[in-house]
C-alpha cells in the first residue's frame, strides 16, 4: 500500500469516528439540572412527565417536551400559584418534586386533593364547612367514612380543637407554600397543614416551615401529639392518628392510620404537657 493512500485511509477513519465520539459525549441531563421548555428531549423531560403524572396530570412519559407536556406544566403552575409560562426552572423542578412526593396525589388530582387545576375546580362543588366534631370512646382518634377524624372524648380540649381544625382542611389541595403568610388559604403544604391544626388548638402562634419544627417543643414523642420533621417534609400524630399530606387515600384526606408510616429519618418532638 502506497504511503499517500495509507494516510488518506487513516484520515477517513478519523472523520468517521468523530461523529460517534461526539454523540457518545452528548450531555445527559438529570431533572433540575437545566430549565426545560418545549422542544427539549431527554431523560430529564421523561422524569418531569412522570412527576406530573404522579401528581395527577395525565400524559405519556416519552421524553419529548411537546405541546401536551407544556399544557401539563401550565396546569401545574396555575394550580400551584406559580408564574404561568410553560417552562420548568430549577426552582420549579424542586417544587414539582415536593408536590409529587409530599402532596399525596395517587390517582387524579380532582379526587385526591393534589395539584388541582382551576378549570377542574370550576366543575367541582366548593368545600363545605366540616360538620361539628364527633367524639368517640377511648383515648385514640379514628377516621370516619367521610375522611374526617373522630376525636376521643377523653382528650383535652386543646387536642380536640387541633383535630377540629385538622378536619377543616383535611381535604384541601396541597399547594407549595400554602398556609404560610395567612391562615385561611386555598390549600396547604405539609408544614402549613400541621401549623394550621396546631394553631386551631392555640398551640402555635405563627406558621413554620418543616425545618423549624425540628427544634420546636420538646424532644421525643408526646402523650397526645408527636411531631415528625426533617428539612423536606413533616407530619404529626394526634391521639394516635396521623395527619399527613403524603400517602393520602382515594378520599383525599390528610387523616390516616399512624401505623402507615415509619418515623425513620425524622426528628421527633412534642409539646410540653401534650
Amino acid at each position: 500500500m502506497k504511503p499517500l493512500f495509507r494516510i488518506a485511509m487513516c484520515l477517513m477513519a478519523v472523520v468517521l469516528l468523530v461523529p460517534g465520539q461526539a454523540q457518545a459525549k452528548k450531555k445527559s441531563w438529570s431533572f433540575g439540572d437545566r430549565t426545560l421548555k418545549q422542544g427539549h428531549k431527554g431523560k430529564d423531560v421523561k422524569s418531569l412527565q412522570r412527576y406530573l403524572k404522579r401528581i395527577g396530570i395525565e400524559m405519556s412519559a416519552d421524553g419529548v417536551f411537546g405541546p401536551g407536556t407544556k399544557a401539563g406544566v401550565r396546569l401545574f403552575e396555575e394550580a400551584q400559584r406559580r408564574k404561568i409560562d410553560g417552562k420548568v426552572t430549577r426552582t420549579d423542578a424542586r417544587i414539582i418534586k415536593d408536590v409529587a412526593r409530599n402532596g399525596g396525589a395517587v390517582a387524579s388530582a380532582s379526587v385526591t386533593g393534589g395539584a388541582l387545576p382551576k378549570n377542574l375546580k370550576m366543575v367541582l362543588p366548593k368545600s363545605a364547612e366540616p360538620p361539628p366534631l364527633q367524639l368517640g370512646p377511648g383515648d385514640t382518634a379514628t377516621v370516619g367514612p367521610d375522611g374526617l377524624a373522630i376525636a376521643p372524648a377523653s382528650a383535652p380540649p386543646a387536642i380536640q380543637a387541633v383535630i377540629a381544625a385538622g378536619n377543616k382542611i383535611a381535604k384541601t389541595p396541597y399547594i407549595y407554600g400554602g398556609g404560610h403568610g395567612r391562615w385561611e388559604d386555598e390549600g396547604y403544604d405539609c408544614s402549613g397543614s400541621v401549623s394550621y391544626a396546631l394553631h386551631g388548638g392555640d398551640l402555635l402562634d405563627a406558621s413554620m416551615p418543616s425545618g423549624g419544627f425540628m427544634n420546636w417543643g420538646e424532644p421525643g414523642p408526646g402523650q397526645w401529639i408527636t411531631i415528625y420533621a426533617n428539612s423536606g417534609h413533616m407530619y404529626m400524630t394526634v391521639a394516635g392518628l396521623r395527619f399527613d399530606t403524603s400517602g393520602r387515600s382515594q378520599a383525599g384526606t390528610r387523616w390516616q392510620p399512624a401505623s402507615g408510616r415509619s418515623g425513620k429519618g425524622y426528628t421527633v418532638r412534642h409539646i410540653a404537657g401534650y
